[in-house]
């Protein structure tokens, strides 16, 4: 499991931190709480890292693709940033104590960076069903990092957090 995706120096606004945009990713959050991780015609997970300083939990909504009945993709674009966020991060640091929510199921998952033909599959099938990743794309100079995350137990959604 190597994360190895760098910055960028070029590139979109990259979305800030501050008060308002805290407020607009808990409210999210919440929508995806009620409706099935759905937002639109935007499939959505709440994601819930470790912080790689901090060591808290730090929670994000994040568009998903499925990968398989027990894997999911997210795409670390950042809105075509220079900088990959703040999440890639937490989970290149912690990459077996994430958790995503996806309506009431709750699963504890392990990510890992796709490199090579696997990223560059994946990237074409993300394409096809959300071009705006292709938009992202143009705008920066970094390798967008594509991340699977897959179910760590095999006996179904977990209720209780494991580390996070």
């Amino acid at each position: 499991m190597t994360f190895t995706a760098t910055d960028g120096t070029r590139g979109a606004r990259q979305p800030g931190n501050g008060r308002v945009l805290r407020w607009m990713n808990r409210a999210m959050m919440g929508v995806l709480r009620r409706t099935n991780g759905r937002f639109g015609k935007i499939d959505a997970l709440v994601l819930t890292t470790v912080g790689r300083k901090s060591g808290q939990p730090r929670s994000t909504p994040v568009g998903y693709f499925t990968d398989g009945p027990d894997a999911w993709l997210i795409v670390a674009s950042a809105a075509g940033a220079p900088n990959n966020p703040a999440w890639y991060h937490n989970i290149a640091a912690h990459p077996d104590q994430v958790r995503i929510e996806i309506g009431a199921l709750h699963v504890d998952v392990s990510a890992e960076q796709l490199h090579g033909h696997a990223r560059t599959n994946a990237w074409r099938t993300l394409i096809a069903a959300a071009p705006q990743f292709g938009k992202y794309e143009r705008k920066t100079d970094r390798e967008i990092p594509v991340i699977r995350l897959t179910r760590r137990s095999a006996t179904g959604a977990s209720t209780e957090s494991e580390g996070i």
